[in-house]
């Protein structure tokens, strides 16, 4: 009976980890930061319409095409979803990513946009760009990575717009301590690949903030 009640929790457990490592997906980070700069900053007085499009716009190059572009370079290979998460597997799908994100920020620059929402496309960019070159040597977490560059950007965007971050800061530390464990619960990444992408992501997150 006990053995059975600790089967379930375990399943239980795990089904939570897929959960958290599924919506805190690293490709959805550009466009709930984006989200976030439209609702509470100045550019929430631009029109509707306008914001919807730019919303459109990141989702579609940050999630939308690079998504399509790893599924048919997968199926190109006959590979499953676990073969493409090995290490020597891993380069071109980043690749892929960071093309798209380099195809936004030129849309981006060409129509003028306030460098804050170029800000969140670079430090994506930066994050994939940083764990592509962490992978040639060691397998890090681009799912930790992704929480740790919003903790950077938090970090970065306090000190830009001179607002305390204590409690956001709080709300974002959890979410990565979950995504961490989550991560290592799936066996995915082991304790020292989920901290190294997190520390990747905050260094990261916040030059990609101030340099932008």
């Amino acid at each position: 009976m006990n053995f059975e009640f600790i089967n379930f929790e375990l399943k239980v457990l795990l089904l939570i980890a897929r959960i958290f490592s599924g919506v805190f997906r690293p490709s959805f980070y550009p466009t709930v930061g984006t989200f976030i700069l439209l609702s509470f900053t100045y550019l929430s007085l631009f029109p509707w319409a306008f914001k919807l499009w730019i919303l459109a716009l990141v989702y579609i190059f940050t999630f939308c095409l690079p998504a399509l572009g790893v599924f048919l370079y997968r199926r190109l290979h006959g590979w499953n979803a676990a073969q493409l998460r090995m290490r020597h597997k891993r380069g071109i799908p980043y690749i892929i990513y960071i093309c798209c994100y380099l195809v936004l920020m030129h849309i981006f620059s060409a129509t003028h946009m306030p460098h804050f929402l170029m800000a969140i496309v670079g430090i994506a960019l930066l994050v994939e760009c940083a764990c592509i070159v962490a992978n040639v040597w060691w397998k890090v977490s681009l799912h930790s990575a992704g929480t740790g560059g919003v903790i950077g950007a938090l970090i970065a965007y306090a000190a830009i717009f001179n607002f305390n971050p204590v409690w956001w800061l709080a709300l974002a530390i959890l979410v990565s301590g979950c995504v961490m464990t989550s991560r290592m619960l799936l066996r995915q990444h082991t304790l020292g690949q989920v901290l190294g992408g997190t520390l990747i992501g905050i260094v990261c997150g916040i030059v990609g903030t101030l340099l932008m």
